[in-house]
């Protein structure tokens, strides 16, 4: 089905179309048993690469198909079509950890790096987040001391999505002072002596999202893995998250988008005091709110990616649209769970799983709170 035609081209609608077909062949038939497992097979990632869904948004000349928002929009609602948060998290770590090695990192750290990962042959994972900081980045205490041609690293991170099995980290550290005026960005490969993980967490959603916490002892870190300057890499990380909110924002609207179609589905099916869920008006108004809220949400989000599409600032409008998107599937998944009774409650049940994994997307890339104060600034309150 093609929909919103002043946002999605042809060329973006026959990509989606493959990409669906992609999922339904390759994800689907075994999504539940991943689920189930907390993991899935490494050669899917070079699968998604071969069938375009990995390159969207980098350079051609590092074997990207160019930079087009919402050509990635539209790969972002289709691997979600696999009804796993956690699978669609894995597999576009690299998002996350690839933009700042190819914005501001050397050729030769583009050539290593950028390249192998897009063709799904290296895993990437960004690592900033850690035990004693949360959300507090300018806090964090990872620390990399440079010695002649190196650094030494020493440390930790927790909750990095793709921990596990990531062949390199793009890691946070401190190199300089307090505060965020100290950060640096370095790419750490995940084989150098002295990094280490623990057991995978477990978690409440996202279950087939491998998600770890990695340790840094004494790694030596050759100083040209460095991306951009020294004590320059907060400002890498602020710019990086714009990205990720805005994907979390569509992540949240899909998220509603299967609640709302697997409620509509119930609806029709199930029979209760001898009529059809669908005739009941308690059960039609919960449907008209749920649908309601969503085509809000994710029109704004489509305005939003335009805006940067345009290259207009947009800190502000992206923050609201991550928060809007997430405040919208909490109450449609919810509604889900509820309109579904107890089958809801069910693992078996789609609806089950989106409410689990709908969980996280107000706090990942930044807290509902967190959102709230940087719209607050913007707003020179």
């Amino acid at each position: 089905m093609s929909f919103y035609p002043t946002y999605f081209t042809e060329t973006t609608e026959i990509a989606r179309h493959s990409a669906r077909q992609f999922v339904a062949r390759e994800v689907l038939p075994y999504i539940n048993d991943w689920e189930e497992a907390g993991t899935f097979p490494r050669e899917m990632y070079e699968k998604a690469a071969s069938a375009g869904l990995l390159g969207v948004g980098y350079p051609e000349e590092l074997g990207g198909t160019g930079d087009d928002i919402f050509l990635k929009v539209a790969m972002t609602e289709e691997i979600m079509r696999s009804g796993s948060g956690g699978f669609a998290a894995s597999i576009g770590s690299l998002d996350i950890a690839l933009p700042p090695i190819v914005k501001w990192g050397s050729d030769a750290l583009r050539q290593r790096y950028a390249v192998p990962a897009l063709q799904g042959k290296k895993i990437a994972a960004l690592a900033i987040t850690e035990p004693s900081g949360g959300s507090d980045v300018a806090g964090l205490k990872t620390r990399a001391e440079r010695v002649g041609d190196d650094y030494i690293v020493n440390g930790s991170k927790i909750y990095i999505t793709s921990g596990i099995r990531a062949d390199f980290y793009v890691a946070a550290v401190r190199t300089g002072g307090p505060g965020y005026a100290g950060i640096s960005l370095l790419v750490i490969d995940r084989d150098l002596p002295g990094v280490s993980t623990g057991k995978p967490l477990r978690k409440m959603g996202w279950w087939a999202s491998d998600t770890a916490e990695i340790f840094f002892d004494n790694v030596k870190v050759p100083a040209s893995n460095l991306i951009g300057s020294e004590n320059a890499g907060f400002m890498l990380i602020m710019s990086n998250f714009q990205m990720e909110r805005l994907n979390l924002a569509v992540m949240a609207n899909m998220t509603s988008t299967m609640a709302l179609e697997e409620s509509l589905r119930w609806a029709k099916e199930r029979e209760a005091f001898g009529k059809q869920l669908g005739r009941m008006p308690i059960i039609r108004h919960k449907l008209a709110d749920m649908a309601t809220r969503l085509e809000a949400s994710r029109e704004f989000t489509y305005r939003v990616a335009a805006r940067m599409s345009e290259g207009i600032p947009s800190l502000k409008e992206v923050s609201m649209a991550k928060n809007f998107a997430t405040q919208v599937s909490d109450y449609v998944t919810t509604e889900a769970v509820q309109i579904f009774g107890g089958m809801g409650y069910m693992r078996e049940s789609l609806v089950e799983r989106l409410y689990r994994d709908n969980r996280i997307l107000s706090i990942g890339g930044g807290t509902y709170e967190i959102m709230n104060e940087v719209i607050a600034k913007q707003l020179d309150i």
